[in-house]
């Protein structure tokens, strides 16, 4: 019996889901109708994320916000370059020392051996002056750096804002044909009810 209910309940839901699939696709043609724009929104969210492509969009009309953004990407790889050509110096340094003193070590004389690593240790604690104070301009630099990428991604935040909300303006949320779709559901779910 059960079988033969479920058959019927089967056919019934083909049967209306035929009758009513014109209906549903008028339905969902309404509902992403208009969802073109004149700026490239749907581009950009296929080829890079979207606000970093709102925000290069408004780089190519605005020169004085291109030469900023140009200006920050600038100076942050300039800071990593030379952060970097230090960072060799600090290493290349710091591994002589090391062979230095090893080697000044392995001298027989004592005399020569002593004399030896007291000139490999005051020039390695002159290194290590300018190291620390090198160490704490660096801190400094990686601070400014974070402010410098944060206040950029706060510029491009701003900048964009007001362009989604124009999309957003020209492409408003229409709910009427998602409350259609929604009856359709409620008069099915009520049909299989009625079934019960």
């Amino acid at each position: 019996m059960k079988r033969i209910f479920l058959l019927l309940a089967f056919s019934l839901l083909i049967n209306s889901c035929n009758e009513s699939k014109t209906n549903e696709k008028e339905i969902v043609e309404k509902a992403a109708e208009n969802t073109e724009s004149s700026f490239p929104i749907k581009r950009m969210s296929q080829s890079q994320d979207i606000l970093n492509g709102i925000y290069s969009e408004l780089l190519k009309n605005d020169s004085q916000l291109k030469k900023l953004d140009e200006n920050v990407v600038s100076l942050q790889q300039d800071s990593r370059i030379i952060q970097n050509l230090n960072d060799d110096i600090i290493n290349n340094s710091g591994d002589y020392y090391l062979l230095a003193e090893n080697t000044a070590k392995s001298i027989r004389d004592s005399i020569l051996k002593k004399e030896i690593l007291e000139l490999v240790k005051n020039s390695s604690e002159k290194f290590n002056v300018k190291k620390d104070k090198f160490e704490e301009l660096k801190k400094r630099i990686n601070l400014n750096h974070h402010k410098i990428y944060s206040f950029y991604q706060a510029v491009k935040v701003r900048k964009t804002i007001p362009e989604i909300e124009k999309y957003q303006q020209a492409h408003p949320l229409k709910t009427d044909s998602l409350n259609m779709f929604i009856n359709k559901q409620n008069q099915l779910l009520n049909e299989l009810k009625n079934m019960n």
